[in-house]
């Protein structure tokens, strides 16, 4: 009886099949199909980095990467090609190209944290979550990668290791 008289008193007979109409016709028009597709995509666009962070195992500052290398013998590896490597990177960190990350994951030690650093920390987050993959569990990516390290005013080395 409710129901009924909320139909009778605050929408006019029909109003509802109307609305309801309204909506399935802006669903079905080309133009709000349109909408509705690039506003869902960007979403996605939008949480994608947080989602490769997750599959990478989180990330770290620069100080926290500091603290980590200090106190806990964590060990860099940087993926960028041998010639960027060389031109500069994080002192005593190791340079495994993205493309032999899963080749050489097996070399690196289980038991330590594992950092991984490119130039500005976006192809880190790859590499990271192959070494989780191949059964690293302690990776994190440096926030900012390289760039960082610089910005924080924070050493680095041309030496070969």
């Amino acid at each position: 009886m409710e129901q009924s008289f909320y139909n009778q008193q605050h929408c006019p007979a029909g109003t509802l099949n109307l609305q309801s109409e309204k909506t399935v016709d802006f669903f079905l028009k080309t133009d709000n199909l349109m909408l509705l597709g690039i506003a869902l995509s960007s979403g996605l666009m939008l949480l994608w980095p947080v989602i490769q962070r997750g599959r990478a195992g989180g990330s770290v500052s620069t100080t926290q990467a500091v603290q980590l290398i200090n106190h806990e013998d964590a060990v860099v590896v940087d993926v960028r090609p041998l010639a960027s490597f060389q031109n500069g990177h994080i002192p005593h960190s190791r340079n495994i190209p993205l493309a032999e990350i899963a080749d050489k994951a097996a070399k690196l030690p289980k038991d330590k944290p594992i950092l991984v650093t490119c130039d500005r920390g976006q192809i880190a987050v790859g590499g990271a979550a192959r070494l989780r993959k191949a059964g690293l569990e302690r990776v994190m990516v440096i926030e900012g990668g390289l760039n960082a390290w610089l910005q924080a005013g924070l050493p680095t080395s041309t030496k070969k290791k």
